[in-house]
């Protein structure tokens, strides 16, 4: 994802930071970023960017944050954001991180303690866009599907909720956006109350078998990145049913995204907007996607 997403924001004329943190399996490596993610060779394009392990000691990522900061200001780059597609242990300690060192960030990475992070941004100062999703048209679907329960609560009233998610293998927890469209649905079938997250998430079944993913649909070709997620109502005699999906191959519409929600948080920054926290609903509103 991260190649993906670095590729995204050369498209659109960003500069990249000659480092950035990993986990101790690639720490000490380097990788070549082009704007097409699929050309993994050097070009003329490229740009190398060195990977230090989070986990390497305070030292060696606080000499990470000098060279981002030095590099940026070589650069004339007015702010430094951080993109986060990680792993939800990971995500506390990240944003803390971003914090300590005044980058803004945007976190792509579900899971971890959201409200010990939410405190974290409010405490330093810094802005940042935190999202479970960051497609814009699934975005505009949650926020539609979270209008609709708004205006009509109650009106799948005795409906049963199901749901499945295939994400590939390395994604750890469950689909963040799964849980969202989840705790709208709630909001028109009122099956469970919205206050436990516990009962809400248990709706979800999650795929991460590739045999089984194939069998829910996924191609082959898609088993290494993919997001299917399927929503089903039933009426209680089973007479009638409602069902959505959402269905991604690759990872091309999340990255562009991200790259909407880097141009975004940076404009808030150097504007100095009061409100520090952002969700892509509030990308999607301000017209900021491309």
């Amino acid at each position: 994802m991260g190649r993906e997403v670095a590729g995204a924001c050369l498209r659109r004329g960003f500069r990249l930071a000659p480092v950035a943190l990993t986990g101790s399996r690639f720490g000490g490596s380097s990788i070549e970023v082009n704007p097409e993610p699929t050309v993994e060779e050097a070009t003329d394009e490229s740009v190398t960017v060195e990977l230090v392990d989070a986990g390497g000691g305070p030292e060696q990522v606080r000499l990470a944050a000098v060279r981002i900061q030095e590099a940026a200001k070589a650069a004339g780059c007015g702010s430094v954001v951080c993109v986060d597609y990680t792993h939800p242990d990971a995500v506390n300690g990240n944003a803390e991180w971003y914090a300590e060192h005044g980058f803004s960030f945007v976190m792509g990475t579900t899971g971890g303690d959201r409200e010990a992070m939410m405190r974290t941004v409010a405490e330093s100062g810094v802005h940042a866009v935190i999202a479970p999703n960051m497609a814009k048209q699934i975005v505009a679907l949650q926020a539609a599907l979270e209008d609709t329960a708004r205006s009509f609560p109650g009106a799948f009233e005795g409906y049963r909720l199901t749901v499945t998610e295939s994400h590939q293998s390395t994604k750890a927890d469950t689909s963040g956006t799964a849980k969202a469209v989840v705790r709208a649905l709630n909001e028109l079938n009122n099956e469970f109350d919205a206050s436990d997250g516990e009962a809400l998430e248990r709706r979800i079944t999650r795929i991460r078998d590739p045999p089984k993913q194939v069998e829910f649909g996924v191609p082959d070709t898609a088993l290494k990145g993919h997001a299917f997620h399927t929503y089903t109502l039933t009426s209680d005699d089973g007479s009638v049913t409602f069902a959505l999906q959402h269905n991604v191959v690759g990872r091309r519409v999340y990255a562009e995204g991200t790259a909407d929600a880097v141009a975004f948080v940076a404009a808030a920054r150097q504007a100095g907007t009061d409100q520090k926290v952002f969700s892509m609903v509030d990308v999607l509103k301000a017209g900021a996607m491309q």
